[in-house]
């Protein structure tokens, strides 16, 4: 396998540990993250004035003499096509995608190609400066299949580490637009005595729980108190649909980012995302609340009506506020607009 050497002096004042020194001072053309230079010293690739050495603890001094060898970066075993993307923003670190709804995130066995990650690597080409030494995307969040909307993507292994630790700290700003059947209310007894399930000022709903694998369909993940990963989800109603009012337009915010989380916590609050499939979006509407043209179009909307609306993170490079926006796609749209058709 091809190997590549990176030489380097420390410079002035490093930090006493050798780990953080190196990635102080390795060369940004190296693309090196702390955590990929920690791998390379454990298996003894870092030579410090002509010794190995291994201990991501020992003392850095200025002017010490680093020679890092790496493995050169080996093409993806996954295939690259050439399907269209909307690229919202690009540079050499990373890349922003509006992702249709219908296209999944990653090769799975089941969806072996015709992915986002099949997409990048034809767009990306020669420009992808390889992650955890392989020339591929780094994938640090996903939407689902038939989500719509907004995903970063690294193209490099420091930003691939950098948005990794950022998601990890649930710093990223993410929000969401759901239709969903209902209104959520803070004057709903229902609600108010739901665990889990609590509001904040504005008639903000909170809905905090635990979430796992489903016991018996490994498709879809369930509402726990105990054990499973924490999630917490904040939504508030942008507009009402119906007379009475039976469908509800929601804004969702992620505290933290679990498989199908609003997707889940919505119909434990019982607002089920419409078209949701997985957790209950085939409801029968309210008599005669919306007009038949309307009621039609919420039956056979073919997807869970979701959409990642809004990005927002810290640059992992150039430590820039970053922040995107991607409107409503054309069938969201037009479901809305088919909900706002008024009674004769």
């Amino acid at each position: 396998m091809p190997l590549r050497q990176i030489s380097f002096v420390l410079g002035d004042a490093p930090p006493p540990r050798l780990d953080k020194a190196l990635a102080r001072d390795v060369p940004e053309q190296a693309a090196l993250s702390r955590t990929r230079i920690g791998r390379l010293l454990a298996c003894g690739s870092v030579q410090v004035n002509g010794a190995t050495v291994q201990d991501p603890k020992a003392r850095a001094q200025a002017g010490d003499e680093i020679v890092i060898t790496v493995e050169e970066a080996q093409d993806s075993h996954i295939l690259p096509e050439d399907i269209p993307l909307e690229v919202i923003f690009e540079d050499s670190d990373l890349v922003v995608i509006n992702k249709p709804a219908g296209m999944v995130v990653h090769p799975a066995p089941g969806s072996p190609s015709g992915t986002l990650v099949n997409a990048l690597l034809a767009h990306c080409g020669t420009d992808l400066s390889g992650v955890g030494g392989l020339k591929r995307p780094g994938i640090v969040h996903r939407i689902d299949k038939d989500t719509s909307g907004l995903l970063v993507v690294a193209k490099s292994d420091v930003a691939h580490h950098g948005l990794a630790d950022q998601f990890e700290a649930h710093s990223v700003e993410r929000y969401y637009q759901a239709l969903v059947y209902g209104v959520p209310d803070g004057n709903d007894p229902r609600l108010r005595g739901m665990k889990g399930v609590s509001f904040e000022s504005g008639n903000i709903v909170k809905i905090t729980t635990q979430l796992a694998r489903h016991k018996t369909d490994r498709q879809r993940q369930a509402v726990l108190f105990q054990g499973g990963r924490h999630a917490v989800t904040r939504a508030r109603t942008i507009e009402r649909f119906g007379t009475p009012p039976c469908l509800a337009l929601m804004e969702c915010w992620l505290e933290t980012g679990r498989t199908h989380q609003i997707r889940v916590h919505m119909a434990h609050a019982g607002h089920a995302l419409v078209g949701d499939p997985t957790y209950g979006g085939k409801r029968r509407l309210p008599a005669r609340a919306l007009p038949e043209v309307s009621a039609e179009a919420v039956r056979t909307f073919p997807r869970q009506a979701l959409h990642a609306a809004v990005l927002g993170f810290v640059h992992p490079v150039t430590a820039e506020n970053m922040r995107f926006e991607a409107p409503l796609p054309q069938d969201m749209v037009s479901l809305l607009d088919a909900a706002r058709v008024a009674l004769s």
